[in-house]
């Protein structure tokens, strides 16, 4: 089981020691010009809230992240990046560096559409929550009441599904549902597909006996959302969560579509280990816990919105923010949907050939979004939290995001 909150495949089941490295990531990664972006440019600031700087960040720091991120993007071999800091008081900062297609060479820019894999989650718990709000559930029921065959489901409360501590197997650490996927990521899962693979493993844990990351959790608050909303899951989340947040580049898609402009992803969670492109691939395996795409404009709005509970009652987001520590991570805990590291709040997503990051440091009102097109693991790490923690080194020194590596 992968130990940060991304969405990638059960390691166990892979070779992926022996890394493989983008073989284009190198020379013409170099070869292709940095985009910088900058307040004012209407890419970024176009319907923007209104709460970032209207001057740019002192030079010395922008010379700082210009040198960590191509660092960083150096070691780790990542074909693309793109990295989004809004300060407030102190200014806002852009970029995007490398290749955003290795066959062509074109470029990596701030307006392309990304897949954001686990971040999906944070969409599929603002919906159960608005839910929630209207009295239409609580958070201990029993998951039961709504979803049959749910192993000691009458144990198993929407809160420790939404704060995975169920105890419930996740069904990506299956082998049957790896070789499924594997052997063909272009074809399509059912949630129900999903869960049968989850259901034939005895449970992991009692309910509420632990934490461990599982999808299985959110799959079934899918369900959810679409028994007691009356509509499919992707109806509900654009109508009462990316409509009212006013996020217009993001959607859940129904298969493999992907709009245009969008960045090409890249993978070494192969059969023999070797690099794929996995622009094509099919994420419904990953449906309410990890099938989403958004772009950095998007997120960045979202990255407050969810944070600090726009779109639900403060009692709500209080459950919300009920942060249970995490064994093993440093100053980290996990909310429902949600997680806290080091002061920044928000969530992180991983699936074959895309990570994100995108999170709010409510004591400054600072925002961090960062968009890569690769998950191919350095040293243990996934390349987002490399990122991650490189700038914030730079700009939040007193809260350096961190997550450790793959154990």
């Amino acid at each position: 089981m992968r130990r940060a909150f991304g969405c990638r495949l059960a390691t166990a089941l892979f070779a992926l020691s022996a890394l493989v490295p983008l073989t284009l990531a190198g020379p013409l990664a170099q070869a292709a010009p940095p985009t910088v972006v900058v307040a004012g440019d209407p890419r970024v600031d176009a319907s923007d809230p209104g709460d970032h700087a209207s001057h740019g960040l002192d030079p010395a720091i922008v010379a700082r992240l210009d040198e960590v991120i191509a660092r960083t993007r150096r070691e780790t071999g990542v074909p693309g990046v793109t990295v989004g800091l809004w300060l407030p008081g102190r200014g806002s900062y852009v970029r995007s560096t490398g290749v955003a297609d290795t066959a062509t060479g074109a470029p990596m820019t701030p307006d392309l559409n990304m897949r954001i894999g686990s971040e999906t989650k944070t969409f599929t718990v603002t919906a159960l929550l608005e839910l929630v709000d209207e009295g239409r559930l609580w958070l201990d029921d029993p998951i039961s009441v709504y979803i049959d065959g749910v192993p000691d489901g009458d144990h198993i409360t929407i809160r420790q599904l939404a704060e995975m501590r169920s105890g419930l197997f996740s069904y990506t650490a299956d082998p049957d549902f790896v070789q499924a996927l594997l052997s063909d990521p272009t074809r399509s899962f059912t949630p129900q597909e999903l869960l049968a693979y989850a259901f034939r493993h005895p449970n992991v844990f009692a309910p509420g006996g632990a934490f461990q990351y599982s999808n299985t959790n959110t799959v079934l608050l899918g369900l959810v959302v679409e028994k007691l909303g009356r509509m499919p899951l992707a109806e509900f989340i654009h109508r009462r969560v990316t409509g009212p947040a006013h996020l217009r580049h993001t959607l859940f898609p129904r298969g493999a579509e992907f709009p245009a402009p969008h960045a090409h992803g890249y993978t070494d969670q192969t059969p023999t280990g070797e690099v794929a492109d996995t622009t094509n691939w099919n994420p419904s395996w990953g449906w309410a816990a990890g099938a989403m795409i958004s772009d950095l404009h998007d997120l960045r709005r979202w990255a407050k919105v969810v944070a600090t509970g726009t779109l639900l009652s403060p009692a709500v987001q209080e459950q919300r923010e009920k942060f249970v520590p995490v064994p093993g991570f440093d100053d980290a805990g996990y909310g429902l949907g949600l997680f806290r590291v080091r002061g920044w709040v928000g969530h992180n997503g991983s699936l074959p050939g895309y990570e994100s990051v995108t999170m709010y440091l409510p004591e400054q009102g600072a925002t961090m979004v960062i968009l890569l097109n690769t998950d191919i693991l350095h040293d243990g790490n996934e390349p987002s939290t490399l990122f991650a923690k490189a700038v914030t080194s730079v700009v939040t020194p007193e809260n350096v995001y961190d997550l450790p590596a793959e154990g």
